[in-house]
């Protein structure tokens, strides 16, 4: 797996990094697609949302279980959606508000400037969304900033 573009954000540091783009309305950010996968963006401009996977190129140690950013106790790294993960990928669903040639403008980030991009897809509702999914551990959980000094 290669990156196929970066991903620019005001977000410099980790602690100043948000932990979900839901947090950060207004913020914005731009997708910059290497120009040999321009052509690849083509009718991306049709979405309101799209999908951004990418690398966690500084999350740091590996850790199958941790303390999250939500909650204290420990839990499964793949029972949360933690950085320091086996294979380092991240995604966040964004607002697109506009493309200029093989950029695009999106709003909503939660990665570090500079974030190497994997790979875009659009947001569809009518398969992304599903209404009754369960929420998890995370159900009973108030939404918080990160704690101090964890990363």
């Amino acid at each position: 797996m290669q990156a196929i573009g970066a991903i620019r954000t005001p977000y410099k540091t980790k602690q100043g990094c948000p932990i979900q783009p839901l947090y950060t309305p207004g913020v914005l950010g731009r997708v910059e697609v290497l120009e040999p996968y321009a052509r690849g963006l083509k009718d991306i401009e049709t979405f309101s949302h799209i999908h951004l996977l990418y690398l966690f190129d500084r999350a740091g140690a590996i850790s199958l279980e941790r303390c999250t950013f939500l909650d204290d106790t420990p839990h499964g790294i793949f029972a949360s959606r933690h950085p320091c993960r086996p294979n380092g990928i991240g995604m966040s669903v964004v607002k697109l508000i506009g493309r200029q040639d093989h950029v695009l403008i999106v709003e909503g980030v939660d990665m570090l400037d500079e974030t190497p991009l994997l790979d875009i897809k659009p947001y569809i509702p009518k398969y992304d969304a599903i209404p009754s999914a369960s929420e998890g551990w995370t159900a009973s959980k108030p939404w918080r900033q990160k704690p101090e000094g964890r990363e």
